[in-house]
């Protein structure tokens, strides 16, 4: 669906099928996101074991920690994009893209260096075990390394998705996806290189998607009005303020989410590596919940941007309703599927036993976690649409930093109830933005918050 025809059927057409077009290649790239990182987990799983399981887990902790520049200014681009677009200001639709270039793939080189110095501060910092110490540090750094290709496929998907073309960021990550699947399986299965070998496949595919991407930017630089010359690249005076204001705190909350669940990650690895394979089969399970209500959630997001740029508000409820209604059925039936068929499903990634028995303690908590995703994720469509980047900042202090944090050392210490309190701790935390987003939608607040409104 190209540009012109996306803004025309936000003004008169169905929302509802809009919202489940756009939404489609999107759930299918969040698929293939998720296939792309849990194939590591499942491959060290079954070829190298519990140790190399919590390696592929803490290292790919840091790794989310260190993408919070990229989800944060990218969304922010993202929504700017799409409103810029609602209003017809092609000229800062060009700055936007510059100015998401420059400062993104700035941050990724400044976060390189920096994670290079202090990685293994850090993993001591996370109580890292010892019987995976190596491990972790090898494929962190080479993650680390590879960093600048993550941030520019978060960089070049955004601004496609924000000019209404989900369909491309699915390829790109398909083709990500297959890469990773076979360098993983001749990396780790046949060469025997661990969880550095799953790392440097990542890495690779990674850097394929972005490098096709750009090229596939460059060749239609006329119908996106991006020229890619030197000069293009600048910072846009108008645009920057806008994206920071907006990004910033999509960063702070972003970080906060992270550094909180690495707090609670950091007590739950003094357990040892059973403890660590576990929560982190737990997380790769919550996230395939993610797959569809990130995906509803981004096409939400652009959809409300676009009719909030056109004034278009009577709209937005409807795709909140929808997005509600497909989360959470979603949620539902992967919580069935874990609750009747545990061991088979945990036992993807890793048959040991007492892996799998530990498993059996976790379903309650994901369960927490499905319901927790489809609950939210409707309401951050809406807070990240409307461009509301001090609710954004709040929701992500609240959910990131008091309640997980609190609640996690409330249940885990204060009450003595050990792991358990750790993952519950986590999970409740997660629901958070749901009661906050939907005082804000009940009350109509969100309808004042046009973002580009002065342009």
């Amino acid at each position: 669906m190209n540009e012109k025809s996306m803004i025309r059927d936000l003004t008169q057409g169905s929302v509802t099928r809009l919202l489940l077009i756009f939404s489609f290649p999107l759930l299918l790239s969040n698929l293939l996101q998720t296939v792309y990182n849990m194939v590591d987990m499942v491959v060290i799983g079954q070829f190298v074991g519990k140790a190399g399981l919590s390696a592929v887990s803490i290292g790919g902790d840091v790794m989310h920690l260190t993408l919070f520049l990229a989800m944060g200014f990218a969304n922010a681009g993202q929504v700017l994009l799409s409103q810029y677009i609602g209003a017809g200001n092609h000229k800062r639709v060009r700055g936007t893209i510059g100015t998401m270039f420059t400062l993104i793939l700035g941050a990724a080189l400044v976060l390189t260096v920096f994670g290079v110095f202090f990685l293994n501060t850090f993993l001591h910092l996370m109580n890292t075990p010892q019987e995976c110490y190596k491990e972790t540090w090898d494929y962190a750094i080479t993650c680390i390394l590879g960093m600048v290709f993550m941030y520019g496929y978060n960089l070049v998907s955004a601004i496609l998705r924000g000019m209404g073309d989900s369909k491309r960021p699915f390829l790109f990550i398909a083709v990500a996806t297959i890469v990773n699947l076979i360098l993983d399986l001749v990396f780790v299965a046949l060469f025997k290189l661990g969880p550095f070998g799953a790392a440097l496949a990542t890495v690779i595919g990674q850097a394929v998607s972005f490098i096709w991407a750009i090229i596939y930017l460059y060749r239609r630089r006329e119908s996106f009005g991006f020229d890619f010359r030197p000069e293009s690249f600048r910072i846009d005076r108008e645009v920057l303020p806008r994206l920071i204001k907006l990004g910033l705190p999509m960063c702070l909350q972003s970080a906060a989410i992270s550094i909180s669940m690495l707090f609670v990650n950091s007590y739950i690895n003094s357990y040892g590596v059973v403890a660590v394979a576990v929560t982190g089969v737990g997380n790769r399970l919550g996230a395939i919940t993610a797959v569809v209500t990130n995906a509803l959630s981004t096409a939400g997001s652009s959809m409300v941007g676009q009719n909030i740029g056109a004034e278009k508000y009577d709209r937005v409820p409807r795709i909140i309703g929808v997005s509600f209604a497909i989360d959470m059925a979603f949620a539902l039936l992967l919580s069935l599927l874990t609750v009747f068929f545990p061991r088979a499903i945990f036992g993807l990634f890793n048959s040991e036993p007492e892996v799998l028995d530990m498993a059996m303690t976790y379903i309650p908590v994901a369960v927490l976690l499905y319901i927790g995703f489809g609950m939210r994720s409707p309401f951050f469509a809406l807070i990240n649409g409307c461009g509301n980047a001090k609710l954004n900042l709040c929701v992500g202090l609240l959910d990131g930093v008091i309640c997980r944090v609190g609640l996690a050392l409330l249940m885990g210490v204060a009450l003595n109830m050990g792991i358990m309190g750790f993952w519950l701790g986590n999970a409740f935390a997660g629901y958070v933005p749901f009661f906050i987003g939907g005082v804000y939608f009940l009350t109509g607040w969100w309808k004042t918050n046009k973002l580009v409104r002065e342009s």
